[in-house]
C-alpha cells in the first residue's frame, strides 16, 4: 500500500469514528432504549455465527425450499448496512423488503416484527447503527426454486402471510405488555411453535413446542404453554422470569442451545431484560390456553 492510500484510509477511518461519535452523542437515549430492545430481540443472535463474529452474518438456516444465510446488520458500507437509510432498515423489518425492491425470505420474522410500535422501531434502527462495521459479505440465497424472491416468496405470503399493524406506542405494562414482547419483540413463538413440511407454523400448536424434524435448525425446543403434564404448568412466574434472565431452571439445571444464544451467547441478550419485563412475559405465558404436546 502506497502512502497516498494509507493516508486516505487513516482518513476514512477517522472521518467514520468521528461521525460514529458524533451520532452517538446527539442520540444517547434513543440509542440506549435501542441497545435494550436489541437485547430483549435475543441480541439478534440469527446474525451471528456461533463463535465468530458478532452481527456479521452468514449463519446458514436450512428451509424445505433451500438454504438461507443471515445477513451481516453491522454498519459496514459494503456488506452490512452501513448504506442504508433508515427507511430501508425500517422497511427490511417490517415488511421484509429488500434494498433492490425484492422481498426478504420470512425465515427473517419480519412478520412477528410488523407489529412492533413505531417508536420501538426507531430506537432499535438507531441502536443497529451504531454496530461496529465487520466487513463479511454472507452466502447468496441458495434454493431449487425457480424466481424465489420476485415470485415464491410473494406466494408464499399471500397463502401463509399474517401481518400485524405496526402501534405509535407499545404497551407499557401488565397482559399486554408481556404478550406485546411474546409476538412482536423476543418473538418466541418463532422457535417455540413447530412448523409443518413447508415451514407454515402449526398456529394450533402456539408455543407448545417443537421436536427435532419441526423445531429451529433441528433443535427441540419446549412446550412453553401452562399446560400440567407436557408444558410449564407448575412454574411460578417468578421462575418463569428467572430462566429468562439467568437461563436457570427451577430445578437449578441450565438451558443449552439457542435459549442460552438468545440469553447470553452474545454482547446483549435475554440476560439484559428488566425483571418487570420478565414477569409480563411470564405472565402472558400463564395466560394462554395450555396445549398437551409432549416434546420427547
Amino acid at each position: 500500500m502506497g502512502r497516498t492510500r494509507r493516508v486516505l484510509l487513516l482518513i476514512s477511518i477517522g472521518f467514520f469514528l468521528t461521525s460514529a461519535t458524533l451520532y452517538a452523542q446527539s442520540n444517547k437515549e434513543l440509542i440506549a432504549q435501542g441497545q435494550y430492545l436489541f437485547a430483549i430481540a435475543g441480541g439478534c443472535a440469527c446474525h451471528t455465527v456461533p463463535k465468530e463474529t458478532y452481527h456479521a452474518g452468514g449463519r446458514a438456516f436450512p428451509i424445505p425450499f433451500g438454504t438461507v444465510f443471515s445477513t451481516n446488520i453491522t454498519s459496514d458500507k459494503e456488506t452490512g448496512l452501513g448504506d442504508w437509510s433508515e427507511r430501508q432498515i425500517h422497511d427490511a423489518m417490517n415488511a421484509g423488503k429488500r434494498r433492490d425492491g425484492s422481498r426478504l425470505v420470512p425465515v427473517m420474522p419480519y412478520e412477528a416484527y410488523s407489529g412492533m410500535a413505531q417508536e420501538d422501531l426507531k430506537a432499535l434502527i438507531a441502536y443497529m447503527r451504531t454496530l461496529k462495521p465487520v466487513k463479511k459479505a454472507p452466502p447468496d440465497l441458495k434454493t431449487w426454486v425457480p424466481l424465489m424472491r420476485s415470485v415464491g416468496v410473494p406466494v408464499f405470503l399471500n397463502l401463509f402471510g399474517r401481518p400485524s399493524n405496526s402501534p405509535a406506542q407499545a404497551p407499557k405494562s401488565g397482559l399486554e405488555r408481556g404478550r406485546y414482547l411474546v409476538s412482536h419483540v423476543s418473538i418466541c413463538g418463532d422457535c417455540h411453535t413447530p412448523r409443518n413440511s413447508i415451514g407454515v407454523q402449526k398456529r394450533s400448536l402456539y408455543l407448545a413446542g417443537a421436536g427435532a424434524k419441526d423445531g429451529p435448525l433441528g433443535e427441540k425446543v419446549p412446550n412453553i404453554t401452562p399446560d400440567k403434564e407436557t408444558g410449564i404448568g407448575d412454574w411460578k412466574r417468578e421462575d418463569i422470569a428467572e430462566l429468562l434472565i439467568t437461563g436457570t431452571k427451577p430445578d437449578f439445571d441450565n438451558v443449552q442451545g439457542l435459549m442460552h444464544e438468545v440469553i447470553q451467547g452474545t454482547p446483549h441478550g435475554y440476560k439484559d431484560m428488566r425483571r418487570e419485563d420478565a414477569l409480563a412475559i411470564a405472565d402472558y405465558v400463564k395466560s394462554i390456553p395450555p396445549i398437551k404436546n409432549r416434546i420427547e
